[in-house]
């Protein structure tokens, strides 16, 4: 749903040229120095983006599914650090906090998440537990008025410069099922919590990502999201239905970007006496990449409205995430492939920088196997 037709296309269009003037010009800069320069980061917080999905009653757009997932679509069209950098916010960082907050705990700190004076993030996986996620280790035990955590967390993003950890930790011993678990907000200086140094990875280059501990650390029972005991396992799955979707539109995004980048470069680059692009197989995997672009677009659409009314869209966000991931990764291959050698060497293109990014879609908010177990269980459910 869009709620205002002619606004929104002006928020767009805003989005677009500070991707195309701004944030492409300084990728380079991002990828030498491994982050995002500060003053980017100030005028992705003027510019509302670190407040997206949050209420506007807390300082944020309030923008609905379709609304969020056309922007996200332009957002990541740059490198994939800046739409991380205020990912968390708008997305899994905050979005426990929407769904199952208390008013006083949105009140708090919804508003801290929407401005970017604070960077939250999600802090589920485990060493031992990724895609089980109910296998979790990390515990909370109830001390009068404060629990106290212990464990660790593994592939958190933006850990390293979060203000504010939501939490997921088992409050009860006895129970191993998904019902023995809660969530928490964690404020980043409470004593027992640090985290690591961000890991050295394939791509994703200025989007810090570290392990986070827990060594009896303190937090109060007041932080406990919802005021529930045993809620965080439904509150994790309210976020990830949400983020799968949103970040299908942010495989999507580098698509379109990538597309543009192999279209350019084969309308300009000569062999034969002739650009490549009158070759009829560069012609094909333009076909393709173009057509794959398309229905990843309109299956995120159909899904985003169908969540704006309000309808169940499980089954629908997880195949969103795994075509518009798996998509993403063809059309890198495609891209690489019609720059040749350009498109294997840094100095002559982004495409290298955009394929290793694009590698780890497939990957986190669940891998494309889970999905496919996903996809197939609620299918075969809805046919018994």
């Amino acid at each position: 749903m869009i709620r205002d037709p002619e606004s929104f296309q002006v928020f767009l269009n805003e989005t677009r040229r500070w991707v195309k003037e701004v944030a492409i010009p300084a990728e380079d800069c991002v990828e030498a120095d491994d982050q995002i320069p500060e003053d980017l980061v100030g005028q992705m917080r003027e510019l509302g983006f670190f407040g997206w999905s949050i209420p506007e009653q807390f300082g944020g757009a309030g923008l609905t599914t379709e609304e969020l997932v056309l922007a996200a679509m332009e957002l990541s069209q740059c490198a994939t650090a800046f739409r991380a950098r205020v990912g968390t916010n708008t997305g899994i960082g905050s979005e426990a906090l929407v769904a199952d907050g208390t008013e006083e705990q949105k009140a708090r700190y919804l508003p801290l998440l929407a401005s970017g004076e604070v960077t939250g993030c999600f802090a589920l996986t485990e060493p031992e537990a990724g895609s089980q996620a109910t296998a979790l280790r990390t515990r909370a035990v109830r001390d009068g008025d404060e629990y106290v955590v212990n464990g660790s967390k593994c592939f958190i993003t933006n850990a390293p410069i979060a203000g504010l950890f939501t939490v997921m930790a088992r409050t009860d011993p006895e129970d191993l099922s998904a019902k023995g678990i809660s969530a928490f907000i964690v404020e980043g200086d409470t004593p027992g919590l640090s985290v690591g140094r961000p890991y050295k990875k394939m791509g994703q280059a200025g989007s810090p990502v570290s392990e986070v501990y827990f060594q009896d650390c303190r937090v109060p029972a007041a932080n406990l999201i919802g005021g529930v005991e045993g809620k965080g396992f439904v509150t994790a799955m309210k976020v990830l239905n949400k983020q799968r979707l949103h970040l299908s539109a942010l495989c999507t995004g580098p698509a379109m970007r990538m597309r543009d980048e192999a279209l350019a470069h084969a309308l300009q680059r000569q062999q034969f006496g002739q650009p490549i692009a009158e070759f009829q197989l560069v012609q094909a995997m333009i076909a393709d990449i173009q057509t794959e672009i398309h229905a990843a677009r309109a299956l995120i659409l159909e899904t985003a409205r169908k969540r704006d009314k309000g309808e169940d869209v499980k089954l629908e966000a997880s195949m969103c995430k795994y075509f518009a991931s798996e998509m993403c990764g063809r059309v890198a291959d495609k891209a690489v492939q019609i720059f040749g050698g350009a498109g294997y060497v840094a100095d002559y293109s982004c495409i290298e920088r955009l394929y290793r990014d694009a590698r780890l879609f497939r990957l986190y908010e669940g891998t494309s196997q889970i999905h496919q177990l996903n996809i197939a269980k609620l299918t075969l459910s809805a046919a018994s």
